[in-house]
């Protein structure tokens, strides 16, 4: 039986776990990540690869890292929590381990991995809205990973939805992220929080007393008990989701979106308003077939599973 190691390298951990043709994960480390050294990041991955490969034959290696991946897949080209620039990731692994390795974007490595073994199998086209702190994105089409002529397509959490609106970490405003996301959630109930404290009571209970204390954590609580605020914040937030979602398909006509980050375990909470805004803002969406809407099966597991899915599939 060919196994492999998958590794998801974020901006505080290195996930990485010795996973089988099945996409079963046997064997699991983290470790965490040096985010201000290339260098020392490298060598975590190399360490954590060895420690691993001591334990189990394995015979390749996949990196999920968050950043721009240049279209060889070969280097981290920008990695915004890392500092990773014009990094040779690759190289300074295989040099390390000894093994072949794949580099790949962390959410195409999620967006694989819900294709070929969560909750988008069966379909060939498929798009992975991966909604936490912001939204990431891996598309795949005919049954293929689409990287883009560059290899750094599926960053539609920076696409503008609302010109010259909320400023965003990149430094454009109105960005999508800025509406549908975790950071969204939460700056939604901090909102409501401030300006309508007496219909906020369970939020601030949740918050310690302040608005300033509310985190995704309290909004999902409140919600999951009932609270009229928290479930509005999630209609707002949702609604903004199926927007976008709406739009997406407009362009890539897929046949499922996979929501998946951890804004996702929200569950219906947040898939229930997209799928509503999402029928009501399709083009054209009375004459066409609507892309299913599915929460992700893998959870964070995804990252790890898909890279080491794709570093088998080089094997052959």
């Amino acid at each position: 039986m060919t196994l492999t190691i998958g590794i998801d390298v974020g901006g505080t951990k290195v996930a990485a776990g010795v996973v089988d043709h099945d996409g079963r994960i046997i064997e699991r480390l983290k470790r965490a990540t040096p985010s201000g050294s290339p260098e020392l990041t490298a060598k975590v991955i190399g360490e954590t690869v060895t420690e691993l490969a001591g334990l189990h034959k394995v015979d390749a290696v996949g990196i999920g890292a968050a950043g721009f991946i240049d279209v060889a897949g070969s280097g981290v080209l920008f990695a915004p929590n890392l500092a990773w620039r014009n990094e040779p990731l690759k190289q300074r692994v295989e040099d390390y381990v000894g093994l072949p390795v794949v580099v790949e974007n962390d959410a195409n490595a999620a967006a694989w991995a819900e294709t070929m073994l969560g909750a988008a199998r069966g379909h060939e086209h498929v798009m992975l809205v991966a909604v936490g702190t912001g939204i990431g994105a891996g598309i795949v089409i005919n049954g293929q990973l689409y990287r883009g002529r560059w290899g750094i397509a599926g960053e539609p959490g920076h696409y503008r939805v609302v010109p010259e609106g909320r400023l965003c970490g990149c430094g454009n405003r109105g960005c999508w992220e800025q509406y549908a996301s975790g950071s969204a959630l939460v700056a939604e109930a901090r909102e409501f929080a401030r300006r309508s404290p007496g219909g906020a009571v369970r939020l601030l209970q949740l918050g310690g007393g302040t608005a300033d204390g509310i985190n995704g954590r309290e909004v999902t609580q409140a919600a999951v008990e009932g609270d009229a605020a928290a479930l509005r914040c999630f209609e707002i937030v949702g609604s903004w989701l199926g927007q976008g979602l709406a739009a997406l398909a407009a362009i890539l006509d897929p046949g499922c979106f996979v929501i998946g980050g951890g804004v996702s375990e929200a569950g219906d909470l947040l898939i229930r308003p997209a799928r509503a805004a999402f029928a009501d803002a399709l083009t054209g969406g009375s004459y066409r077939p609507h892309a299913e809407i599915r929460l992700a099966q893998l959870g964070p597991e995804a990252g790890v599973i898909g890279a080491a899915d794709l570093a088998r599939r080089t094997l052959g």
